[in-house]
């Protein structure tokens, strides 16, 4: 995906660096078939350029075919935009993926007896909240408060999800959140007040 970004992004600024270059290489001393020469060799490189792109970029729509070149210039530049949607999305989920894998590195390092130090990590995702609640295994409680937490606040849990790790417990739990409201907010502070509360009584 990555790749096909750069190379399409780096295809359209040829197409537009040449077309624009192409305008200022007009020399008025030149003689007229200079001129037509040079204009030729510009309009077959702007050809074999666009060919190039447009081999890049994915139909659009059926009435492909129909569009002038600016239009299909255009259906390109919003091709690109969308590749860096998708490319930063996946930065985000790698990021989160990294953090999921640093708590079970965590988790299987060593024996984890008498486990009893919740962890908690959060996430928003546009419209999803992601909550991977680590506990002892005993902590199926800590769990059960979570998704009532959740719940009250008014999103709607799409799954979840608990596995043993040694002496512990991993739990992660996906609920879509109204955008632009503050139950993200809320759902994060009353949940780590829930684990803080936790490793308060655990160590006092």
């Amino acid at each position: 995906m990555h790749s096909d970004f750069s190379v399409t992004y780096a295809a359209l600024i040829l197409v537009f660096s040449n077309s624009r270059c192409g305008m200022m290489e007009s020399k008025p001393g030149s003689s007229r078939p200079d001129r037509k020469r040079t204009e030729r060799n510009r309009r077959n490189q702007m050809k074999a350029l666009f060919s190039e792109l447009h081999s890049l970029v994915p139909p659009q729509s059926p009435t492909e075919r129909t569009l002038s070149l600016p239009d299909q210039l255009g259906e390109a530049a919003n091709y690109i935009r969308s590749l860096q949607v998708k490319v930063e999305k996946m930065r985000e989920q790698k990021e989160q993926l990294l953090e999921v894998g640093k708590i079970n590195t965590t988790m299987n390092s060593g024996p984890m007896i008498g486990f009893k130090s919740p962890e908690i990590r959060i996430w928003n995702n546009k419209s999803i909240l992601e909550v991977v609640l680590v506990t002892g295994l005993d902590g199926q409680f800590m769990f059960n408060e979570t998704v009532q937490v959740i719940y009250e606040e008014g999103a709607d849990i799409v799954n979840a999800s608990s596995s043993y790790v040694g002496d512990a417990m991993l739990h992660t739990i996906h609920a879509k959140v109204g955008e632009g409201d503050s139950s993200e907010e809320r759902i994060s502070e009353r949940l780590q007040k829930i684990v803080n509360d936790m490793l308060m009584e655990s160590h006092p």
